[in-house]
């Protein structure tokens, strides 16, 4: 596919320096190593880098057209496109280049510190077991149907989004529900997005420091723009969260609230647990428009009826009542998150992406109320960085599980037992553990030493499905040799 160059400038304001007729822009890019003839390159600046600097590059590899924040000495044929800013232009021409899909589709966005992975697969699984064709993006990847892709952020770079916008339209999709990451709306990745619905699930502190947030409020002020920049028709908001009402300071639409603890259009009451022979979550009464209706999810803890709620508050926007939403989410079980994995009779097993210390805490605080007879937990920790979640997790695990096997996730370029020595200085020694710096090899230990009723938790890897090691990524399914493992202990002996 193609574009003219002219046709293509239409779609925001830019600075011309040169000849644009005639020219045709066949793709967009933003690193110069893809750059080639008929490419429109993009100078990004970046907290490591700044395009501008990779221009040269570009050229020599062929390109003749480059959106730029400020005019670069490049030879007189090269045509120059000046923008304000080049992201915000990245994300305006992608979509004009990609014949502004987003505008075919009804576009679904979560927001929020927790449950925006699991809330929007949510959203995007009702609607499809009820006969809408609904696509997901976000930290799980991007899911069209029975294709999957990977991706690098929870919310793609623009170009990207575009191109899967064109072909979720491409294949009949009518609808996305997708994730909205702070980062995602300071650097305007979804600029010009036209979402039909905003939801907000909540607010804490996190993604603050070096190449991300300077404060809470420059994080929580990122947030608050889906909610008044983007013109949303409907805005859900979880009215529990102390930071509701700020968010919807000027929104574009009246808030639909949904709640726990305060008064709201789509409030749970009579929460409980249940557990069966391998799997466990939690039930609730869905209380809304003087209506009752029961809901029961296959997942544990009071966040998953937060979750749950806003997705059933979504689905009734597109038109699904509450009653069809609780028939869709009986069977929905998100890949990674709080995932149940039936192996072994008896046993409840448990893949969480849970990598920090507060989300650990939640994770095996919430199972813990299960009367588990002993509660493992499988975790380890990135190699090269999060020094500081060492220790959170060292005291969250040593604190709350029975049981821990100390392992590895991502070890990159830092030895996992350097990594093990690391955690151990901060894990409370008198608690039974044991170290395996293969995660293969702990992942298969675990389900061997598991016995009836008990709770393993494998926490850090979620839905990834590989290991960092020494700079490459390595393939490693924890999913897929859990129920390996699991199928030989079920071999007669």
């Amino acid at each position: 596919m193609s574009i003219a160059l002219n046709d293509l400038r239409e779609a925001c304001s830019l600075e011309v320096r040169g000849k644009t007729d005639g020219i045709e822009i066949g793709s967009l890019e933003y690193d110069s190593r893809k750059a080639g003839p008929s490419c429109l390159f993009f100078c990004l600046p970046g907290a490591k880098a700044d395009g501008h600097d990779y221009a040269p590059h570009a050229y020599d590899r062929g390109c003749r057209a480059f959106v730029v924040e400020r005019f670069l000495p490049l030879p007189d044929d090269a045509v120059q496109l000046k923008a304000e800013d080049a992201r915000r232009a990245l994300a305006l021409l992608s979509a004009r280049f990609y014949g502004n899909p987003a505008d075919s589709l009804t576009v679904i966005g979560v927001t929020g510190t927790k449950g925006k992975t699991t809330t929007a697969i949510l959203i995007s699984e009702i609607l499809c077991a009820c006969g809408i064709r609904c696509a997901y993006i976000g930290t799980n990847g991007v899911v069209i149907g029975e294709k999957r892709f990977e991706t690098v952020n929870s919310t793609p770079e623009s170009r990207e989004l575009h191109r899967f916008f064109a072909m979720m339209r491409d294949s009949g999709f009518t609808h996305v529900a997708m994730e909205v990451s702070s980062q995602a709306l300071d650097h305007c990745r979804v600029e010009g997005i036209p979402f039909d619905t905003a939801i907000y699930t909540n607010l804490s502190e996190d993604h603050i420091g070096a190449g991300e947030h300077a404060s809470f409020e420059e994080y929580r002020d990122a947030k608050k723009k889906l909610f008044t920049d983007y013109g949303a028709k409907h805005i859900i908001v979880n009215a529990d969260d102390e930071n509701a009402a700020y968010m919807t300071d000027g929104a574009s639409a009246e808030p639909i609230t949904y709640a726990i603890n305060h008064p709201a259009d789509y409030r749970a009451s009579q929460i409980g647990s249940y557990r069966d022979e391998t799997s466990l979550g939690i039930d609730f009464t869905l209380s809304h428009n003087g209506k009752r209706t029961a809901i029961r999810l296959r997942t544990p803890g009071r966040f998953s009826v937060y979750n749950g709620l806003a997705a059933v508050a979504a689905a009734q926007i597109m038109g699904i009542s509450p009653e069809l939403a609780a028939d869709a989410l009986r069977s929905i079980s998100v890949r990674g998150r709080m995932e149940m994995v039936d192996a072994l009779p008896g046993i409840t097993f448990i893949i969480d992406y849970a990598h920090n210390g507060v989300s650990l805490t939640s994770a095996l605080t919430v199972l813990r109320e299960y009367g588990p007879r002993r509660l493992i937990c499988v975790f380890g920790c990135i190699g090269g960085r999060t020094y500081l979640r060492r220790r959170e997790l060292a005291e969250a695990a040593s604190k709350l599980a029975d049981f821990t096997i100390l392992t590895s996730d991502n070890p990159d370029n830092e030895r996992p037992e350097d990594i093990i020595e690391d955690v151990l200085r901060w894990f409370d020694k008198s608690k039974l553990y044991t170290a395996i710096p293969d995660r293969e090899e702990a992942v298969r230990f675990a389900v061997r030493t598991a016995k009836e009723g008990d709770i393993v938790l494998f926490a850090g890897k979620g839905h990834e499905n590989y290991q960092i090691v020494d700079g490459h990524k390595v393939p490693f399914s924890e999913k897929s040799i859990l129920l390996d493992e699991a199928e030989k202990l079920m071999m007669p002996v």
